[in-house]
């Protein structure tokens, strides 16, 4: 992720646009969540790109056959494949892509082609009122967070936080998403383990921070993206929420200046749970004297004395879990694991 680019062109957001008001933001929707329609193979599924730019042009023809090897058929973005610096177009057309797939009867579904940076910036240029009316799933991760979380916020509709377009379509991410959305299974999502002849498991395994179950509404994404919001009109209620989050390319130093926001806008003294998945590229690179990971995590998660545990397969990794976003779950610290409680479509 781009992320200088990315918290500059927050600055430009509240420079270029102003903001809905906290009361106007909350009196305009039902924060009761909102479940987005069943889809099924043979549907025609929208392919978008909210934030930065597509390098490789290749990619669009991966992601669109991607997407048709899982069975639908797929309908471009207008502005898809459009360029303005390191986004994939202006915000205007990057906006109006969203805007047109949720509005249009004929696409079941919404795909993100990659992350990157810039969704932060549309955020006030979304029809919110039109993604109430025409709940449908949107699909993927890192900056993607922002749209999961200003809709969750704005709307309460359900929304998938997983592989996009891009991504490595293997057969472990393959098998997720049928489950989740054609089999529409209430899926226990727990690590897997590559095969090894090592005596000691060593793939993606969890780390238990303090035992115990917790129920309540899975919310969060990418900590850098999350953070970034805090304070708009699009962040999420935590209230008795499980807070999932993960990241890449962060020296801890930053990890740690991201908790603390969580802690000092109060989302951490409010959650129930916590899930931390995978931080990819993020050892120490300060030299002496850096704190570590567990070290961050243990210095903020540890005092809430909530069920939590780190490592699930959720982030910039090739194999990854689905989160709907917005759903009921419960989480088990001593498992590993996140449990579907409701049917999360219509």
């Amino acid at each position: 992720m781009q992320k200088r680019a990315f918290l500059k062109s927050l600055g430009l957001l509240s420079a270029s646009f102003p903001l809905v008001s906290w009361d106007r933001a909350h009196a305009s929707f039902d924060p009761k969540t909102l479940l987005p329609k069943a889809i099924k193979k043979g549907d025609t599924v929208g392919l978008i790109a909210p934030s930065a730019a597509m390098a490789d042009r290749m990619q669009f023809t991966f992601a669109q056959e991607a997407l048709e090897a899982l069975g639908f058929q797929v309908k471009l973005g207008e502005n898809l494949k459009n360029r303005y610096g390191h986004l994939a177009g202006t915000d205007e057309e990057r906006a109006g892509d969203l805007n047109e797939m949720f509005s249009d009867k004929d696409i079941k579904a919404i795909i993100c082609i990659r992350g990157g940076s810039g969704a932060a910036r549309i955020l006030p240029m979304i029809d919110y009122k039109s993604i109430a009316k025409n709940p449908k799933p949107l699909l993927g991760y890192s900056d993607i967070t922002a749209l999961h979380c200003a809709i969750h916020a704005q709307t309460g509709l359900i929304t998938f936080h997983g592989p996009m377009g891009s991504s490595t379509w293997n057969s472990f991410n393959v098998k997720q998403f049928e489950k989740v959305f054609i089999e529409k299974e209430k899926v226990t999502f727990e690590n897997i383990h590559a095969e090894s002849d090592d005596l000691v498991v060593k793939s993606n395994r969890i780390q238990t921070l303090k035992g115990g179950t917790a129920e309540g509404k899975i919310l969060g994404g990418n900590l850098t993206v999350l953070t970034a919001i805090s304070g708009s009109p699009y962040y999420p209620d935590f209230k008795d929420a499980i807070l999932f989050i993960e990241d890449v390319g962060e020296d801890p130093y930053k990890v740690d200046r991201m908790m603390s926001t969580l802690k000092l806008n109060g989302t951490l003294d409010q959650i129930k749970g916590f899930v931390f998945g995978q931080c990819s590229d993020c050892e120490p690179g300060g030299g002496y004297g850096s704190l570590t990971l567990d070290q961050v995590l243990d210095d903020y998660i540890l005092p809430l004395k909530i069920p939590a545990y780190s490592g699930a397969m959720i982030g910039h990794i090739s194999k990854q879990f689905i989160i709907p976003v917005g759903a009921n779950v419960q989480m088990d610290a001593d498992k590993g694991t996140i449990s579907l409680l409701d049917s999360v479509f219509q």
